[in-house]
């Protein structure tokens, strides 16, 4: 564990609400909505009662706090080095964040310290600094809800001009390349590098709103050999999902993911072998048949 447990919810909460005493909100209704804004649903019945009743000394009765200043919460060497090692990944700098006061600090580990297989070489250009201020630009875009202007690269050279309404941005780590899916163009999903250059669009305009992800989901049965329930649950760590050890040994995992990576999901599950089945549904069964059976003749998937 990187964190120190003081850095928990429990304490962020409980220093959240010794703040807000140190300034006078002190009524009790307040003193809930900061617990049920910060913690976990339950956290009420466990917080609020332990001040009060004195378990944890830090509320007289006529909640005032005997703390003279507001609680901090100082990192510890280990978390630093781990900040810094986080920090220096090129892609942090595309959100503009800074190093200052870590300079000194050795990184808890660095890129020569691991290898990252099965992904493409050919990632986003994320020290270009042409790229870091449009990927800034956008997805200042995205929060504010902001029609763009985009000049974007066609594959078969040249650019084209589009004025799409942005919903968000997403990274695949198999391709180390962000995407923006947006609406009012007819490209909904386009890669950020072929992005030449992005303004501002005229909010008064009209657009088609983007439409929503739309969910599916797949169960698989994993043999437990050669350790693939764990490699299973890290390749598709970024997913949602429920693992459950069955009778036999094997694991049931149950994944969710987006439509439109299904071909992707396809793909990724095959890695695996014989070692992962697909047992449900049958539409995604079907689909990998057919893919084992086009790759065994040699034909056209």
């Amino acid at each position: 564990m990187i964190f120190h447990e003081i850095h928990s919810v429990y304490y962020r909460t409980v220093g959240k609400l010794l703040r807000a005493l140190l300034v006078g909100v002190s009524s009790e209704a307040d003193l809930r909505r900061i617990i049920q804004e910060n913690a976990f649903e339950e956290s009420i019945l466990t917080i609020l009662p332990a001040l009060k009743e004195g378990k944890w000394p830090l509320m007289r009765p006529d909640r005032t706090t005997p703390l003279r200043h507001p609680p901090t919460q100082p990192l510890t060497l280990l978390e630093k080095r781990w900040l810094k090692a986080i920090l220096l990944d090129p892609r942090i700098q595309l959100f503009d964040l800074s190093v200052h006061g870590l300079e000194a600090v050795m990184p808890l580990f660095t890129t020569a310290d691991y290898c990252i297989y099965d992904q493409y070489t050919d990632g986003d250009p994320y020290t270009d600094a042409g790229y870091q201020e449009r990927f800034r630009r956008i997805l200042s875009a995205v929060r504010a809800k902001q029609p763009l202007k985009l000049e974007v690269e066609c594959r078969r050279g040249g650019t084209e001009c589009l004025t799409v309404c942005p919903a968000r941005l997403e990274y695949s780590e198999k391709d180390d390349k962000f995407r923006l899916r947006c609406g009012g163009a007819r490209r909904k999903v386009i890669n950020l590098a072929r992005i030449v250059s992005c303004v501002p669009a005229d909010p008064e305009g009209s657009f088609a709103a983007p439409l929503p992800l739309v969910k599916r989901s797949v169960s698989l049965k994993i043999r437990n050999e050669r350790n693939t329930p764990e490699r299973v649950l890290l390749h598709f760590a970024h997913l949602e999902k429920q693992a459950v050890r069955e009778d036999d040994g094997r694991y049931l995992v149950h994944l969710r993911y987006d439509a439109e990576d299904e071909t992707e999901m396809l793909i990724r599950i095959l890695s695996f072998g014989p070692m992962v089945e697909v047992v449900a549904p049958e539409r995604f069964r079907n689909l990998i048949i057919a893919r084992l059976k086009a790759q065994k003749s040699c034909g056209p998937i």
